[in-house]
């Protein structure tokens, strides 16, 4: 008996023992739950405060750009922007009455529309003409006429309209309907150059029309050139001129150093090619590849004084390219070039060739 009843004490014990450990781990589980919510909360706060900052920095900085390009634009348009501005404060008074004007002239609603022709016509051609300004060389003369027509054609309706209450107002209508185009056509249109970009352009005007008169008159002095197929084609005779008063082209002398420069320029000359073995390293670069060279060294050539030639020797040669079609006999440069003559010959040779044609 004692021992079974020993064994249910041992039991009994070993039950109470089993419930407080079981207790025990419950407890622990439920620290650790705590522990592991507590910790998850912090985690979300900071990433929600990293996205809170993220945002706000993103915000501020989109503030930023806004206000950058804010005062960028009012930087750029500090001179156009306070003259639209006035532009756009006579609209609001002078667009009302224009439009009430048209409803009572015209006895309908469709009289609305007046403003467009009185008021939106003068600025149609106000922009014309600021944006024609940007291509260089375009004319602007028929949109400014464009402009006072319909500014005069403003004016004399708001004139008329305000006339009835006296002319104080009929004159002060009329002039707040104009007033910004004008302000527009004197600051943003035709804006003021300086000394250096009218001395540029009047410089560029002398060139242009200079420049017409000696292509005017070299067409005038070109010779006509036909193919078989009857096509005919302008044959210049190239080299320097001056034009004289009357329109008239006459050669200028070119100096022996020119002349000399422009044969030499005339002259093959070869191309220098490195190899591989010289690539990238400190030796010098040779004319040809090593193993298109020869053995031996070829001479070098000297360029030797050009040979006196008599008139009738020149003469001769000259015939002879004719009659082989390797010159142009009706211009000097080409048998200048052909005969590497002086232009003076060469300018004989050609009148010469031209009169035995005639």
């Amino acid at each position: 008996m004692s021992t079974w009843r020993e064994q249910q004490r041992a039991d009994r014990i070993a039950d109470r023992e089993q419930a407080r450990l079981d207790a025990a781990a419950r407890s622990e589980r439920r620290v650790a739950e705590r522990v592991a919510l507590a910790e998850q909360q912090r985690k979300d706060a900071a990433a929600q405060a990293e996205l809170d900052a993220a945002a706000k920095a993103a915000r501020q900085a989109k503030r930023a750009a806004r206000w950058a390009a804010l005062a960028g634009w009012l930087a750029a348009h500090r001179v156009d922007g306070p003259i639209y501005l006035l532009g756009v404060a006579a609209a609001v008074l002078a667009v009302p009455a224009m439009a009430r004007h048209g409803v009572e002239t015209y006895g309908s609603a469709l009289g609305v529309v007046l403003p467009v022709i009185s008021e939106l016509g003068m600025w149609a051609f106000a922009v014309a003409v600021q944006v024609a300004r940007r291509t260089p060389g375009r004319p602007v003369w028929s949109l400014q006429v464009g402009i006072w027509v319909f500014a005069g054609y403003g004016f004399a309706l708001n004139l008329l309209d305000g006339l009835r209450h006296g002319w104080s107002s009929g004159l002060l209508m009329g002039l707040v309907s104009i007033a910004g185009v004008i302000a527009h056509q004197l600051a943003v249109a035709s804006p003021r150059r300086t000394a250096v970009e009218k001395a540029a352009a009047k410089l560029e005007r002398q060139a242009l029309a200079k420049t017409m008169k000696i292509r005017a008159a070299a067409i005038r002095h070109a010779v006509g050139e036909i193919d078989h197929t009857g096509t005919a084609t302008l044959v210049f005779a190239p080299g320097r001129y001056e034009i004289s008063r009357r329109g008239r082209l006459t050669e200028v002398p070119v100096s022996l150093a020119d002349e000399v420069a422009a044969w030499l320029a005339q002259q093959d000359r070869p191309s220098i090619t490195p190899t591989a073995d010289t690539a990238g390293s400190g030796a010098v670069a040779v004319l040809d590849p090593e193993v298109d060279q020869q053995e031996s060294t070829p001479r070098r050539r000297t360029i030797r004084a050009p040979k006196t030639r008599t008139p009738a020797e020149l003469e001769d040669q000259f015939w002879s390219l004719v009659k082989a079609g390797d010159v142009n006999p009706t211009s000097a440069e080409s048998i200048r070039k052909a005969l590497k003559c002086k232009p003076e010959s060469a300018r004989k040779l050609r009148d010469k060739f031209k009169g035995d044609a005639k």
